[in-house]
């Protein structure tokens, strides 16, 4: 996969993307009329950065340990909240228009001082340009400039998490999603084939077919 920016997937190719890069990837209809892509990226925590920051827990985490002359909780127990914990939680608002990318990357850019590993990175990095860019070419391809993209990250010990919500239309991204990879391998499978799970993402995936929409 490329780590370029200026080779952002287009259409069905960048909803195979956000598949490639994501854990966990959904889009839904929110009650307020709007939709919501939510993806999910789980990494490793390198093992000395994660007894770090297990000692170094909140300030109130601190002042409870000084006022308490015991442990709570087991070393597994304050590994799993330490990975349910938000580190940093930013958002952002811009209008429909594609050249704001210059300025959504930018935004990302204040979560560079993590213990993020490269790689993922590089790669959340696209999946953000890639569903930033379908909201403004796609969903909301017929309204005005002014219609707002909303997008939000939130970062976990472990694990990144974005969500994009735009004001398109409804869209069935089961139908797009296979269709996008039945193209992609049309050449060379036969695709009455293409629903075994040895051809499928090998990558686990977490997703509720009757919850999905996407920016075309």
């Amino acid at each position: 996969m490329s780590n370029s920016i200026d080779q952002l997937a287009e259409g069905g190719r960048g909803i195979k993307l956000m598949w490639q890069v994501a854990d966990e990837l959904s889009y839904t209809r929110t009650l307020d009329g709007r939709n919501c892509l939510s993806l999910s990226k789980s990494y490793e925590v390198e093992g000395r950065n994660r007894s770090q920051n297990i000692k170094n827990a909140s300030l109130l985490d601190e002042l409870m340990n000084c006022l308490n002359t015991w442990d709570w909780q087991n070393e597994i127990q304050q590994e799993q909240e330490l990975h349910d914990s938000c580190v940093q939680h930013i958002s952002l608002q811009v209008n429909t228009d594609v050249n704001a990318l210059t300025l959504v990357l930018e935004w990302f850019e204040q979560l560079k001082d993590l213990s993020i590993p490269n790689e993922v990175w590089w790669k959340f990095q696209l999946a953000l340009a890639e569903g930033f860019t379908n909201a403004v070419r796609h969903a909301h391809k017929h309204l005005p400039v002014e219609t707002p993209v909303k997008l939000e990250i939130m970062v976990f010990n472990g694990r990144l998490e974005l969500k994009i919500w735009d004001c398109g239309p409804y869209f069935d991204f089961d139908a797009k999603l296979k269709e996008t990879i039945a193209a992609d391998r049309k050449r060379c499978l036969d695709l009455e084939v293409l629903n075994h799970p040895c051809l499928m993402p090998s990558r686990p995936k977490t997703w509720e077919l009757s919850q999905f929409i996407i920016a075309r």
